[in-house]
């Protein structure tokens, strides 16, 4: 049987739904004990020359970038752009970035997620190739055609350009910082509360819902979360499991063209921390705060799906909380995309109704598909991945409000709107059970 990842890039993986064959537009994932002198090689099997931008920040040119572009500098006029300390995914430094490989043919990004984002983007914008050679397996984006771009403050999806290549070295992956690897652990283990958020959605209001994003993950997942103590002894086929979970949750995205499968009530909660941190805090890895929300989101799944059919109450949640919560800029961009899905003394009995002729079917239902919060916590926590709000550095009252106010950033339904909205328990009852 064919590697499932190379089959995927082939073009020759069926989808058991459709009948149909999945395609990418990466052409070739390498993940390899060590890559070492074979960047050149690398870059030209996926057809990339001509002039080259290497794009990589302080410490990703230190862990492989010096090393690439040593590699790549012969090819044609090729530039290395070096971003500093700590560059930011956002709409100013991609317009940065975009004016400096103005006159490249490619990008080949040297990093991890802000690098990555990065130059998905700029190159999207520029119809231009990109490559990728990952530092860290912190997140699950290498594979994905989004990119977490923060546009007015407001942390966005946004459609970006799939890597032609992505090569990852497990030698120069196992030495990257430790919160960075418990970082892509975290990310990966949110597959059971997204998938279960998005399903709800689809039998409550026929919204767009796809087993095969998880369908290619199974067989890896397995493997990865079976022997998680590994992930924290950075263990050569831990780490490359790892990496191989987070290509296939990369392109599970991209088969369904947005970050929907890999991205629910959990990154809700996250991308509140992201945009309205509290004062002082040092701030977190990406997928050590989905590690954190993954069990809070489980939690209140697990809670509800576990009694009685809820019955939803219109939200008490107004325009003036929200611009309270968020300013008044990014208030307004909060509501325009929690309006749409707002449970309202107009709406609210239909979905009470939705809700009485499905709830055992779907109870049935996601039992297949859902985590126990306490299976994910022992998961993390044998990975040495955080756990808890105070492992992040957060206050219990801090992470209440991004618990109740993360839903306004997306407009997609899942069990915290259930939560905030039906009568009984509250959200932050169960949040932190």
């Amino acid at each position: 049987m064919p590697d499932i990842i190379e089959a995927i890039i082939e073009g020759s993986y069926v989808d058991p739904e459709t009948g149909d064959a999945l395609g990418v537009p990466t052409q070739r994932v390498v993940i390899e004990k060590d890559l070492t002198g074979q960047a050149s090689n690398l870059v030209g099997s996926v057809g990339m020359s001509g002039k080259l931008a290497v794009v990589c920040d302080r410490n990703t040119y230190a862990a492989m970038g010096e090393r690439i572009w040593k590699e790549l500098s012969g090819r044609g006029e090729s530039q290395l752009l070096d971003f500093g300390d700590s560059p930011h995914a956002d709409e100013e430094t991609a317009t940065r970035l975009i004016a400096e490989t103005s006159q490249c043919d490619g990008l080949v990004a040297v990093g991890s997620g802000t690098i990555n984002d990065l130059c998905k983007y700029a190159s999207a914008e520029q119809g231009k190739p990109y490559a990728v050679f990952a530092t860290a397996p912190s997140m699950n984006g290498y594979t994905s055609v989004n990119a977490a771009i923060t546009v007015n403050g407001l942390k966005k999806t946004l459609s970006a350009k799939g890597a032609v290549g992505v090569f990852m070295d497990a030698k120069v992956i196992a030495r990257s910082p430790e919160r960075l690897i418990m970082s892509g652990f975290g990310d990966s283990i949110c597959r059971s509360t997204a998938q279960t958020d998005w399903y709800l959605s689809h039998r409550l209001f026929g919204t767009e819902y796809r087993s095969v994003p998880y369908d290619i993950l199974k067989e890896e997942e397995t493997i990865l979360f079976g022997n998680a103590e590994g992930i924290r002894h950075r263990d050569s086929n831990s780490i490359m499991s790892l990496c191989r979970v987070l290509t296939l949750s990369g392109f599970g995205m991209t088969i369904c063209g947005g970050s929907a499968p890999a991205s629910q009530g959990e990154h809700m909660i996250s991308h509140f921390m992201d945009m309205i941190p509290p004062a002082g805090w040092l701030g977190a890895y990406h997928g050590e705060q989905i590690a954190v929300t993954t069990i809070s989101s489980a939690a209140i799944q697990g809670a509800i799906l576990n009694g009685d059919v809820p019955e939803m109450r219109a939200s008490k949640t107004t325009r003036a909380n929200v611009d309270d919560t968020f300013g008044a800029e990014l208030g307004a961009l909060c509501w325009a995309e929690y309006e749409p899905k707002r449970i309202t003394s107009e709406n609210v009995d239909e979905i009470n109704s939705r809700l009485q002729a499905t709830w055992t079917d779907l109870q049935r239902e996601l039992s297949t598909i859902y985590v126990d919060a306490s299976s994910i916590r022992k998961s993390l926590s044998d990975a040495g991945a955080p756990t808890t709000p105070d492992d992040l550095g957060l206050t219990n009252d801090y992470y209440d409000k991004a618990t109740v106010f993360g839903r306004t950033i997306r407009n997609r339904f899942s069990f915290l709107d259930i939560a905030c909205d039906r009568a009984g328990p509250g959200i932050l009852e169960i949040a932190r059970s």
